[in-house]
């Protein structure tokens, strides 16, 4: 029987390894074996601090808010309570771009949230609120928007349905609600016929 060797085999693999270990310090990038266990290291390190990662935003954002509070004269969890009572939702991701970026904003939410937790205003109430849009260069702009009681129903608007975008079958689906036969009809013909 003939013998069988396998070292082309074995170099491809430890190519590999040294190939994913390279730029690691001193003989973790030049000798296979600890090329390869530094590598199962590194691995492990990776998966860990792909979670560690989102802790460590989320303490930096509530840092960040906490100071903007602290200057506003609230403590962040005093804050973070108004805004619950108030009935907003905002992430403190962005609540941390908007301390950053816009601190007069920020000082209005912070109004709200005293105002929330005084009991002044309550979850389901209908307020004006100012919309904040942050750009990636830092610059904001203001909306005003008004914040629609929780359980009411918004008006239809079918008139601003797009369905140039729906496909053929959903535009079946509403025109089989609406009762409107579109049998061997084109999507422009059917599009036509649930405009009118």
């Amino acid at each position: 029987m003939a013998r069988v060797k396998n070292g082309a085999v074995t170099k491809a693999r430890h190519k590999k390894v040294l190939k994913q270990a390279k730029g690691y310090f001193g003989s973790k990038h030049r000798l296979y074996k600890s090329a390869k266990e530094q590598l199962m290291h590194s691995g492990q390190y990776a998966f860990r601090d792909r979670k560690q990662k989102k802790r460590d935003f989320r303490k930096l954002w509530i840092t960040r808010i906490n100071a903007r509070c602290r200057e506003n004269d609230i403590s962040y969890s005093r804050f973070i309570e108004g805004l619950n009572k108030a009935g907003i939702e905002v992430n403190r991701k962005m609540l941390a771009e908007i301390a950053i970026n816009d601190p007069k904003a920020f000082s209005e939410l912070v109004k709200v949230a005293k105002d929330g937790k005084a009991g002044k205003i309550k979850a389901n109430e209908v307020k004006d609120v100012n919309e904040v849009t942050i750009t990636k260069k830092g610059t904001t702009s203001k909306k005003d928007t008004t914040k629609k009681e929780k359980g009411a129903t918004p008006k239809k608007e079918e008139n601003k349905i797009d369905y140039e975008k729906m496909t053929v079958a959903e535009l079946k689906e509403v025109a089989k609600e609406r009762n409107i036969s579109v049998t061997g009809l084109k999507k422009a013909e059917i599009i036509e016929l649930l405009n009118k």
